[in-house]
């Protein structure tokens, strides 16, 4: 319960930290924080015309098949890559003042949180203007469907952001990590097309239920599977509590090591 308390009273910071990060994101560009929208919709375009038109498939409307997922998708990766750099980043302020080291990735993800709902605005304008309407009792889901992600999220970026410190070579085999992560996720395929023998496997991603999970209540119109749900949880809340002990423990050398 210390721990909990001493970070709620640095909620300041956090706020603080959360608003630098959204402001500062697109700082100097000249659309600004249009491109919270512009770069999920660029990323649609070229996803669609890849395997709607080079590699076609037979997934009707398959722009908003792809665009429910990949949304989710990039406040993942983008947590993962982008947020174990996080210490790194803010190193003067770490060698500087006391203050818990866990604020700083917490005001990451969170940042990156608030930019998917952002562009969750843009998810409901592409489902209004295919016509497939919109089933508000399964949208009851999706924030619990959120709260299992950011969970996931929060636990990655503690583990990474404190491991890269003291390995800065992490950062760089995230990159191919994720790209490789995100070819093991059925975002731009359907779970059905995976071999029979490789969906053990699948099933061990912890990204698979929670994508099936958005394209459950925001593409097919219906309640997600739950027990699948259930087990992303169980596992996001473990790499959340396996994240922050090893972070509360490599914390203490971070101002040595940078």
């Amino acid at each position: 319960m210390t721990y909990f308390k001493e970070l709620y009273n640095y909620r300041e910071m956090i706020y603080s930290l959360v608003r630098k990060e959204l402001r500062g994101r697109y700082k100097g560009s000249i659309l600004g924080f249009l491109w919270t929208f512009i770069n999920p919709l660029l990323q649609l375009l070229v996803y669609t015309l890849v395997f709607s038109i080079i590699l076609p498939n037979n997934i009707e409307k398959f722009y908003l098949y792809l665009f429910v997922a990949l949304v989710p998708w990039i406040f993942f990766s983008g947590s993962l890559t982008g947020g174990s750099a996080c210490i790194m980043v803010q190193k003067d302020l770490v060698k500087k003042i006391y203050f818990p080291r866990e604020v700083l990735p917490i005001a990451y993800v969170i940042s990156g949180f608030i930019n998917m709902l952002l562009t969750f605005i843009v998810i409901f304008g592409v489902i209004l203007f295919s016509g497939t309407g919109i089933n508000f009792i399964a949208l009851l889901y999706l924030p619990v469907i959120m709260l299992v992600e950011f969970i996931l999220a929060l636990g990655f970026t503690m583990l990474t952001s404190s491991l890269n410190v003291y390995f800065r070579d992490l950062e760089y085999i995230l990159g191919i990590l994720t790209m490789a992560w995100m070819y093991m996720t059925p975002i731009v395929y359907s779970f059905d097309m995976v071999p029979a023998g490789l969906v053990p496997i699948f099933n061990l991603n912890p990204m698979t239920p929670i994508i099936m999970a958005y394209r459950d209540v925001l593409y097919y119109k219906q309640s997600p599977e739950l027990s699948t749900l259930l087990n992303a949880l169980v596992f996001g809340i473990v790499i959340l509590l396996v994240g922050t002990v090893v972070f509360r423990k490599l914390q203490r050398g971070f101002a040595e090591e940078l």
